[in-house]
């Protein structure tokens, strides 16, 4: 590791020149956005700065690599060019007439041979590493939607906590409409970020519940498949506080480009702060599911909860493409509230997630808001009863 150490800052500076010898030379007009700390930069060309010691170690690999195969490449090259230039024919050069050369042969077998054991041996050193979530300090499951993500901290500080992280609704609609949001964090924005503390090591344990999605933090130099069914995982140790962004890696879906990442940092003292006033948060929203609810206050209710809906079924709640209408849907307005219910718990496969993680008044508010919006003046109240009786 001291070796790595001590090549990064010549890897790095060689790597930025490199780099900056391929930008296009000329005028460009001013942007609309700016670099975004922790996230991508406006025309950025290099890797993202890092934030772990394993991002460190990729980022030295990548430079390393690159330029022994740059010199490879020269050397190579170099020596043909010469010689085809040297030994034209036009200067009168005869071929060498030879059958073969042992020294020749053992000479470019063993030497390609040294050259992939001095590359591996670093590669490998740091993918052992990657792969080591032994120890951690705290453990988070992130769970891929379509579209969002679901963080859950399974152990460490914060231990039971729990919530779902989804686009900022208005950046969302500013994307339908095709008028993109002059922000530096366009798309990147989210409602509840993912809060970790620094200088802790924690490992991300990655699942899906529909199809494959990927969990990526460039600064953490981590990224990892969210396979339904399964689960894998990885982790990372931040060494300096402050927001960092991913998106998810895998192509999900239409809404693929609609579900960021967006870590938040935190000093010890921060997150231990912040655990407690979110804990204090879910324990206000843990309500009765045996308390009876006026219809206005569902409806209120609802409408936060729905947030979570329209960015498939549209906040008019039209729909899109292969996304079934809520407006006008005869499963919202009919009497049976069992057929909507079980529909939000359960989902239907491929493009409607399960939503069990949702609490039993939260689901029965968003099942009566839906069913008194729009065109739906049903007047049905559904009470938070209804679907704990039908939750499997």
């Amino acid at each position: 590791m001291k070796t790595m150490n001590s090549l990064r800052p010549v890897w790095h500076k060689a790597g930025q020149l490199c780099l900056a010898l391929c930008v296009t030379l000329g005028s460009t007009a001013a942007m609309a956005v700016n670099d975004l700390k922790g996230g991508p930069a406006v025309n950025q060309i290099d890797l993202h700065p890092p934030v772990t010691q394993i991002a460190m170690d990729q980022r030295t690999l990548h430079y390393g690599m690159m330029f022994t195969c740059l010199a490879i490449f020269i050397a190579v090259f170099g020596v043909m060019f010469y010689s085809i230039f040297k030994h034209r024919r036009s200067k009168g050069a005869k071929s060498a007439n030879f059958h073969e050369s042992t020294t020749v042969e053992i000479i470019w077998t063993i030497v390609p041979f040294f050259i992939v054991i001095a590359m591996a041996l670093p590669a490998t050193k740091v993918v052992v590493a990657m792969k080591d979530t032994s120890a951690a300090d705290l453990t988070i499951k992130a769970t891929g939607y379509q579209w969002k993500w679901g963080y859950d901290y399974l152990k460490g500080e914060g231990e039971g906590l729990g919530f779902i992280s989804t686009l900022d609704t208005a950046q969302r609609e500013a994307s339908d409409s095709g008028k993109p949001a002059p922000v530096d964090d366009y798309l990147l924005k989210v409602d509840n970020p993912l809060v970790v503390p620094v200088d802790k090591k924690i490992r991300i344990i990655t699942t899906a519940n529909d199809v494959i999605h990927a969990f990526m933090v460039p600064a953490f130099g981590i990224k990892q498949d969210a396979i339904p069914g399964f689960v894998r995982d990885t982790w990372f140790r931040a060494t300096q506080t402050g927001d960092f962004y991913g998106q998810c890696a895998e192509l999900c879906g239409k809404e693929h480009a609609y579900m960021p990442i967006h870590v938040k940092v935190l000093s010890a003292a921060d997150y231990t702060a912040w655990t407690l006033a979110k804990k204090k948060e879910l324990a206000a929203k843990a309500d009765d599911p045996n308390k009876v609810w006026a219809l206005p206050d569902l409806i209120a209710r609802g409408e936060k909860v729905y947030s979570n809906c329209a960015a498939c079924h549209q906040a008019n709640g039209k729909g899109a493409g292969p996304i079934k209408a809520l407006d006008g849907s005869p499963v919202v307005l009919d009497a049976d509230h069992a057929k909507q219910i079980s529909t939000v718990l359960n989902g239907i496969p491929p493009g409607m997630p399960a939503w069990k993680q949702l609490s039993d008044t939260d689901i029965a508010a968003v099942v009566t808001y839906t069913k008194n919006s729009w065109s739906n003046k049903t007047g049905q109240l559904v009470q938070p009863k209804e679907v704990a009786a039908l939750r499997k």
